[in-house]
């Protein structure tokens, strides 16, 4: 289910968009969580490199949120990440919410916290679960292809 990475810019940003872009979006945030939500960017891009029938990603701001799209192969389900307003110090993957993906994390990791039916929750001052992030990006990148699989 791996494929070569590709070797051209990892992402593209919309254009047209007035929003404030998303480097600058990065920017804002607090040192800890910035940090972290980085690193959920990089292991976004690698996943999406390393798995079959994904395709470029599409990254944008939906909410002012950081945002990454299967906008060619149509593959999967928006991926979001943002800090946690509310809690200082904690961040967050959001998945479409009326998808069976949170459902289906929190069967595979049931170690992992989950806020609600829409997102992972992690904490700056933790280690990110990599291994099981990974895996739930690819099941989210892939949501569409799968589900069509699954009709025929």
């Amino acid at each position: 289910m791996t494929k070569t990475p590709r070797t051209n810019s990892p992402h593209r940003k919309r254009a047209g968009v007035s929003e404030p872009t998303v480097d600058a979006i990065f920017d804002a945030y607090p040192s800890p969580v910035k940090t972290r939500l980085l690193a959920l960017r990089r292991l976004i891009f690698d996943t999406a490199d390393t798995t079959e029938g994904v395709g470029p990603l599409e990254e944008t701001l939906k909410w002012g949120q950081p945002s990454y799209l299967t906008t060619e192969s149509k593959s999967g389900s928006t991926i979001r990440i943002d800090q946690v307003k509310a809690e200082a110090g904690r961040y967050a993957v959001y998945f479409h919410c009326q998808t069976d993906l949170v459902e289906t994390f929190r069967e595979l990791y049931p170690e992992l916290r989950y806020g609600g039916n829409r997102s992972i929750l992690l904490d700056a001052g933790e280690k990110l679960p990599e291994k099981a992030l990974r895996h739930c990006v690819a099941l989210a990148l892939t949501y569409h292809a799968r589900k069509r699989t699954r009709v025929k």
